[in-house]
């Protein structure tokens, strides 16, 4: 069985495109910024989830989705591994979310500001490594 539920918030606004053919479909991409349970010294805070909702779902989160917004996914983890330019393996993996639900009232959403969320790291820099934003280094523990 491959089930996954998580809750968090929304880490940009969501990306909206229509799949080309005869029968459009709606793909809604964003980043989940799930907090962690326990938090050791040292560890992040919290994890980053790439998300993909398809077809009414995706509208519903182009709609009424957007930075900042704390929301249950449920779905189902995809593997999401490539082969890179450079002839390299990229492992990663992604959500495939079936639903989602608000996980705070509008007024807690208003007052919530956006910038409080976590930021996932920048892209990769294609050599395996991640780009850290600049002045992430002051802190960083090490």
């Amino acid at each position: 069985m491959n089930k996954v539920f998580l809750m968090g918030r929304l880490t940009r606004d969501p990306e909206t495109r229509y799949s080309s053919g005869a029968t459009q479909t709606a793909v809604a991409r964003f980043s989940l910024a799930v907090d962690r349970r326990f938090k050791r010294d040292g560890q992040p805070d919290a994890d980053f989830f790439n998300c993909s909702a398809f077809g009414k779902t995706a509208e519903f989160v182009q709609n009424y989705l957007h930075q900042g917004t704390k929301v249950v996914v449920e779905g189902r983890i995809q593997n999401d591994n490539y082969t890179n330019k450079d002839g390299a393996k990229v492992y990663s993996v992604q959500i495939i979310v079936e639903t989602v639900e608000f996980a705070e009232s509008k007024k807690t959403a208003d007052s919530y500001n956006p910038s409080d969320v976590a930021q996932p790291p920048s892209a990769d820099a294609g050599d395996g490594f991640i780009n850290i934003d600049e002045g992430v280094e002051d802190s960083l523990p090490f």
